[in-house]
C-alpha cells in the first residue's frame, strides 16, 4: 500500500528507529481480513556480518514490529499486533537483497495469493519473537522515498552474444524496471555502472567490490513487468545478459529514486556550462538523497559524510526544498556523539569513524545554520545546541594547545592533483596545514555559537565564546601569519581565504591577504586549485572582494581543473574529483557533490542576487554581480516566505531587471545607475513610488528598499 520505496528511512538502529503510520481503512472489509508484509535488509542487515567488522557496524537479522488500530463506528477499539501467533517464510521469490550488491528474483517461487484470506500457510514457519532494537521507536520525521521521476533509455547496443548495452543518457540512482517475456526458468541479469571502457564493456573498477547485479527469473507467464524492491543503484549504463530475444529500448525505464521533497529553484544564464552545472548538480544532489545524505549511489560506500555537506546542504537548499531532510539529520549526529563528546565523520555512524577533527563534524553547527538563515527553523538550534556546545568542549579540551586546534584528519581534501592520474596531489606547495584549517573552521563556529545561544537562550555563553574568539584569532596570526609577505603559512588559497573570509586577518592587511589570493589563481592560469575545504568559501570570498568576474571565470571553464571539465568529459552528475575520468579507480566515483563547494550559494546569491538577510526570507538582499561574461539570468526560489523571482538582461547599456518579493518580505536592491534619477520601475521615477525608497546613491549604485510585489527595474 502507498507509493513509498525503501521505508522507513535509515537511522542507527541502536539509537532510534522510524515508524511509519498509515490511513488503512480503505483496505479493510466486512468479514475476515489477511496482513501481508515483505520485509528486507535495507541498512539493518546488509549480509556483510562479518565484512570489515572494525570499520561497519551491523544490527542483525531483519525484524518487525506492526500495529494496526481499529476503531470501530460504536467507538469501541481494537488492536492488532505483530506476535507468536503470526508466520512467515524466507522461500519467496525475492532470493537475496543487499544494497551494494542487488536483488534477485525467482518468478517461479511468487506465492499466489500469500496475504489474502484463505492462503494455506501450513507449511510456514511460526514468526520468532526476538528482541527488539535498543532504539527507541519514534514517528518518522521526513517524507518517504519514492519514484520521483521514470527516464526512457536512449540507446541499446549489442556487446557479443546474448550482451548488450543500456544506455540511460543519464547518471542517476534509482532502478531499472524491465518488460519482458520468455520461458519458465529463464534468467536476465542486469549489471550496472556510470561509464565504459573504450571497448564498450562496463567500467566497474571504481565499483570496488559491490557487485551492483541484479537477477531476474522468468516464471514464462506472457508478458513479465518487475523491478527490485530493496535495492538501489548509481548508474548510466546496464549490461543486460540472458534476455530472450533482442531486447529494445521500450522494454526497460529508469526510476530516479530519492526523498520526496519539491524542487525549490531554478538558474538559466546566458552561458551553457553554468546552465549544464546547475543541471549536472540537480541529478547529483537528487541521487545521493536516501532518508539522508550519502555521499554516492554506486560504489561499495553510499554514506552519509558530514564532510561533503558543510557548505553543500546551503547550497543543496536553493535546488531542494530540503529542510526536513536535514532536520532529521541533525537527529542522526546528534545520535552518534560519543558520552564524551566527540562526533564522527559518518552520521548515522554505520562506520566507526571518529577521527576527532573539526572541518568534518564542525557540519554539524554549519547545517543547523542553514536551516535557520533558509527556513527560519530555530527549533533545530535550540534541540541541538547542548550537544553542539558538548562537541567544541570536547574538542578544546582534548586538541587545542596555546589557542591553536591541533588536530586535522583530512586536510583540504581533494585538492586538484597536478597530474591526471592521481588521486590526491603531492605538491607540498598546494597542502594546506591541517592546524590553520581546524583552528580557522573552529573560529568561524564560535562566532555561529554566540548567535546560536542568543536563540537557544544561553546568552551567558557568549561571553565566553567571544574571549575565546578573541583568544584564537591573537594565537592565529601570531601563527601562521607571515607579516612581510601578507599571506598565511605557505599561501595556499585556502590558507589565505579561510582566514579572509572568517575575519581573522590583521587590521589592515586584508587587501594585501586577497591579493595573495588572486595572485596565486593567476599563477595556477585562472583556475581552481582549493580542495573540499577551501572551495566551500572560494566564490563567495572572490565576490566579497570585487572579483565576481575571476569567480565566474572559475565557473566557466572548461579546462582541467574546472566544472565544465567534467562536462566536456561526458559528466552528467558532478564527479568525486577533478580528475574524475582518468584517476586511479580506488576513488573517482562520478557522482559525488561536494566539490560543489559554495558553487550553488554564490549562482543563486551572487549571480540571481536571492539572498536571505533574516530568517526564512523575510528580508532579501538582491545585489547581483552584473558581470561582463554574462549577457541574462534568471533566477527562481520558492522561499519559505514565498516564491522570489529575480531576472536580469542587458540591453546595450542598460539593464532590465524584474523582480517579484513575496508577501510579508522585504528586499533590498544594488542596482548599477548613473544617477539615482535615472534609476526607473516600469517607465517611472522610483521618487515618491509607492513600494519603493532610495535608501543611498553611490559609486555607481542606487540601493533601494521594496516591498512585496512585483517590479521591472531599468538603469
Amino acid at each position: 500500500m502507498g507509493d513509498q520505496v525503501l521505508a522507513p528511512a535509515p537511522t542507527d538502529y541502536r539509537k532510534s528507529v522510524l515508524s511509519n503510520t498509515f490511513d488503512v481503512t480503505e483496505h479493510i472489509q466486512s468479514g475476515k481480513n489477511a496482513i501481508g508484509v515483505v520485509l528486507g535488509n535495507g541498512r539493518f542487515f546488509t549480509m556483510r556480518q562479518n565484512y570489515k567488522p572494525q570499520k561497519i557496524n551491523t544490527f542483525g537479522f531483519p525484524k518487525l514490529l506492526f500495529q494496526m488500530d481499529l476503531i470501530y463506528d460504536d467507538g469501541s477499539t481494537q488492536t492488532i499486533i505483530s506476535d507468536a501467533s503470526w508466520k512467515f517464510t524466507a522461500d519467496g521469490p525475492i532470493t537475496t537483497n543487499n544494497e551494494y550488491d542487488g536483488e534477485e528474483y525467482d518468478a517461479t517461487k511468487e506465492l499466489s495469493g500469500w496475504s489474502e484470506v484463505g492462503y494455506n500457510d501450513g507449511k510456514w514457519l511460526k514468526a520468532l519473537l526476538v528482541a527488539a532494537p535498543p532504539g527507541k521507536v519514534t514517528p518518522q520525521p521526513t517524507k518517504q522515498m519514492k519514484v520521483m521521476q521514470k527516464l526512457a533509455p536512449v540507446s541499446i547496443n549489442k556487446l557479443k552474444d546474448n550482451v548488450y548495452i543500456l544506455d540511460m543518457g543519464q547518471n542517476f540512482s534509482g532502478w531499472l524496471q524491465l518488460k519482458v517475456k520468455g520461458k519458465k526458468g529463464e534468467q536476465v541479469k542486469m549489471k550496472f555502472a556510470e561509464s565504459l571502457q573504450p571497448d564498450g564493456q562496463l567500467y566497474i573498477a571504481n565499483l570496488r567490490d559491490a557487485r551492483v547485479t541484479d537477477i531476474y527469473t522468468l516464471k514464462g507467464e506472457g508478458e513479465e513487468t518487475w523491478q527490485p524492491t530493496f535495492v538501489y543503484h548509481g548508474f548510466r549504463y546496464v549490461e543486460i545478459t540472458g534476455w530472450p530475444g533482442t531486447p529494445t529500448v521500450s522494454d526497460f525505464e529508469g526510476h530516479l529514486v530519492y526523498d520526496q521533497m519539491t524542487t525549490a529553484g531554478t538558474l538559466k544564464t546566458s552561458n551553457e556550462v553554468i546552465n549544464n552545472i546547475v543541471k549536472n548538480a540537480w541529478w547529483g544532489i537528487a541521487s545521493n538523497y536516501k532518508g539522508m545524505p550519502v555521499d554516492c549511489p554506486q560504489r561499495n560506500e553510499r554514506q552519509p559524510w558530514l564532510g561533503d555537506r558543510a557548505q553543500g546542504a546551503y547550497g543543496e537548499s536553493f535546488l531542494f526544498n530540503n529542510a526536513s531532510l536535514y532536520a532529521k539529520w541533525l537527529d542522526d549526529i546528534e545520535e552518534s556523539q560519543t558520552a564524551e563528546g566527540a562526533i564522527p565523520d559518518v552520521a548515522p555512524a554505520y562506520w566507526n569513524y571518529y577521527s576527532d577533527n573539526v572541518t568534518w563534524p564542525g557540519t554539524y553547527i554549519l547545517v543547523a545554520d542553514m536551516l535557520n538563515q533558509q527556513f527560519g527553523d530555530e527549533q533545530s538550534i535550540k534541540k541541538h545546541y547542548p550537544s553542539m556546545k558538548k562537541w567544541l568542549n570536547y574538542m578544546k579540551t582534548k586538541y587545542m594547545k596555546g589557542f591553536i586546534v591541533t588536530k586535522d584528519k583530512y586536510g583540504d581534501w581533494c585538492v586538484p592533483p597536478e597530474d591526471l592520474k592521481m588521486i590526491r596531489s603531492q605538491d607540498s606547495t598546494r597542502t594546506t596545514n591541517g592546524q590553520l584549517l581546524a583552528t580557522a573552521y573552529y573560529y568561524r563556529l564560535l562566532g555561529i555559537m554566540e548567535r546560536f545561544a542568543k536563540i537557544s537562550g544561553n546568552e551567558h555563553d557568549v561571553t565566553d565564546f567571544t574571549a575565546l574568539r578573541s583568544n584564537i584569532k591573537i594565537a592565529f596570526n601570531k601563527k601562521f601569519f607571515r607579516e612581510q609577505t601578507s599571506q598565511y603559512d605557505n599561501g595556499t588559497v585556502t590558507a589565505n581565504l579561510l582566514p579572509l573570509y572568517f575575519g581573522m586577518i590583521p587590521e589592515g592587511k586584508s587587501q594585501q591577504v586577497f591579493a595573495n589570493i588572486v595572485k596565486k589563481l593567476q599563477y595556477d592560469n585562472m583556475h581552481i586549485s582549493t580542495g573540499v575545504i577551501g572551495t566551500q568559501w572560494l566564490m563567495r570570498g572572490l565576490t566579497q572582494y570585487g572579483k565576481a568576474d575571476a569567480a565566474f571565470t572559475l565557473a566557466s571553464n572548461k579546462t582541467y581543473p574546472s566544472w565544465g571539465y567534467m562536462i566536456e568529459n561526458g559528466a552528467t552528475t558532478i564527479w568525486e574529483l577533478w580528475n574524475g575520468n582518468t584517476a586511479n579507480p580506488q576513488m573517482n566515483s562520478q557522482n559525488h557533490i561536494m566539490l560543489l563547494g559554495d558553487l550553488l550559494i554564490w549562482m543563486f546569491e551572487d549571480l540571481g542576487g536571492i539572498k536571505a538577510t533574516a530568517p526564512g526570507f523575510k528580508e532579501i538582499e538582491m545585489k547581483p554581480s552584473f558581470v561582463n561574461q554574462l549577457n541574462n539570468v534568471e533566477a527562481t526560489y520558492q522561499s519559505a516566505s514565498g516564491d522570489i523571482k529575480s531576472q536580469w538582461k542587458k540591453e546595450g547599456s542598460q539593464i532590465k531587471w524584474q523582480i517579484e518579493v513575496p508577501a510579508n518580505s522585504t528586499a533590498v536592491i544594488h542596482m548599477p545607475a548613473t544617477s539615482a534619477a535615472s534609476v526607473k520601475e516600469n517607465g517611472k521615477a522610483i521618487t515618491n513610488l509607492e513600494g519603493v525608497s532610495l535608501l543611498k546613491w553611490e559609486n555607481g549604485t542606487a540601493t533601494l528598499r521594496i516591498g512585496s510585489g512585483s517590479y521591472e527595474f531599468t538603469n
